[in-house]
């Protein structure tokens, strides 16, 4: 449901409505995720008033007036936006108690860039203010997809087959520099570069000295951010880390540091790992548990880096690793939509599977992520075969669906041997 303050030129995002399912079950809402993934005007769509802690008006004077006053600044039109509540910490608390004295649902909404070290806050919210992840946009938000094929008609088996986006390489290359980022929707491709770059740029000169205020390195923090993109969803280790940072950039960091750097950027939400999934094989081989590290968009890896579309387009393995973040980010955005997280999966025996959609029941499914309509065949072999060692091993689980992820290709159907083929650019969600 749109509110009294809806941007003009919104585009509804698929947080909506889950935005308005927890306001009906919560007292406040906090929307969470990196800068600039469109949080602020996300929770304008649902607000009958706001207040900007961070406005610059008057020399910062709301954010003097929130120190000072903090349940002050929650008096106006439900449900009531305060935006960026983070920067002063006490609003949690302040929230709390009025959503405790009021005892009714839909009250607040509060959107925060990064998460605060909670010095001072009492008390955790648990039970009064619901919590969402907000990541940027999807292909299918942004208006790159059909959004034909949903996770729940794969799982439900009422997938038909539907057309997708044709995208060609270069298409998929300018997507995953672009990033979705909403705010690089309407700029050209070399615009977009310079404004990720920027994005890379305004986090390491304004925003950590506000979220860590012990003054460590910006360039240490640069170094980190660059190695984490050289090693873009893998299962890198810290001590890999370390070493990229001294080969690479020629600087030294010690493990604890690294550890609070990229504590710091989970905070940030610009570092989101995607977990090892725990299934129960009951045989011999041992999953792995550990996650792959993923920035919250590929675009970030690509401006870290400092790569063009052209260079991408000549270096197809690396692209493979951006393209596979950037499905992941939009299978990710997909299952909330309907309860579910995303895994991956590995093994000591190399078997490998680069997504698995948990849902709430239990159900479960594997997704293997192929630039090409080359690799599709091998693809649904490999999934094929992990679905026999599951069954063999005795699980009592196995998955209910197994997909193969394409970027480029014009169609989505079901193969003969069960496995679904669906183009990232057919995939979204019901609105």
């Amino acid at each position: 449901m749109d509110g009294a303050l809806t941007p003009r030129g919104y585009m509804r995002r698929a947080v909506d409505a889950s935005i308005d399912r927890m306001l009906r079950s919560f007292g406040a809402v906090c929307i969470e995720g990196p800068k600039a993934c469109g949080k602020t005007w996300a929770a304008l769509s649902h607000s009958g008033s706001a207040f900007f802690v961070s406005d610059p008006a008057n020399d910062f004077s709301n954010r003097r007036l929130a120190d000072a006053s903090p349940g002050y600044i929650l008096e106006g039109e439900e449900p009531r936006l305060i935006d960026e509540w983070q920067e002063i910490p006490k609003i949690w608390d302040a929230v709390r108690f009025a959503v405790d004295e009021a005892g009714r649902s839909g009250r607040f909404l509060l959107t925060g860039s990064s998460t605060p070290q909670y010095k001072g806050v009492l008390h955790s919210g648990t039970g009064r203010i619901g919590r969402l992840r907000m990541r940027p946009m999807s292909l299918f938000e942004s208006g790159d997809s059909t959004g034909a094929v949903t996770l729940d008609s794969l799982f439900n088996g009422t997938m038909t087959p539907s057309k997708a986006v044709d995208l060609s390489i270069t298409d998929t290359v300018n997507l995953v520099v672009r990033g979705g980022w909403p705010n690089a929707l309407n700029h050209t491709i070399d615009e977009a570069v310079t404004l990720n770059r920027g994005y890379i740029d305004s986090v390491l000169r304004d925003d950590l000295p506000r979220i860590d205020a012990s003054g460590r390195n910006q360039g240490r923090f640069g170094m980190v951010i660059r190695a984490l993109a050289r090693n873009e969803g893998t299962l890198v280790s810290n001590q890999r880390l370390m070493s990229d940072i001294k080969e690479l950039d020629d600087g030294t960091i010690a493990a604890n540091t690294l550890s609070k750097y990229l504590d710091i950027l989970e905070r940030m939400y610009l570092i989101e790992p995607q977990t090892a999934f725990g299934v129960s094989l009951r045989s011999s081989a041992r999953v792995g548990k550990s996650p792959r590290r993923r920035l919250a968009d590929p675009s970030l890896a690509v401006a870290a880096m400092g790569y063009t579309p052209e260079m991408l387009i000549r270096d197809l393995r690396t692209f493979g690793f951006l393209f596979e973040s950037m499905c992941v980010r939009d299978l990710r955005i997909y299952a909330d939509t309907i309860g579910g997280q995303v895994f991956h999966y590995r093994d000591d025996r190399g078997t490998e599977v680069d997504a698995v959609v948990q849902l709430p029941d239990g159900r479960w499914g594997a997704f293997e992520i192929k630039l090409g309509q080359n690799q599709v065949d091998e693809a649904a072999e490999n999934l094929l075969d992990f679905d026999r060692m599951i069954s063999s091993a005795a699980s009592k689980n196995p998955p209910d669906v197994l997909c193969v992820v394409t970027g480029m290709g014009s169609d989505a159907y079901r193969r003969p041997d069960g496995v679904y083929v669906v183009p990232i650019s057919a995939m979204g969600y019901r609105a």
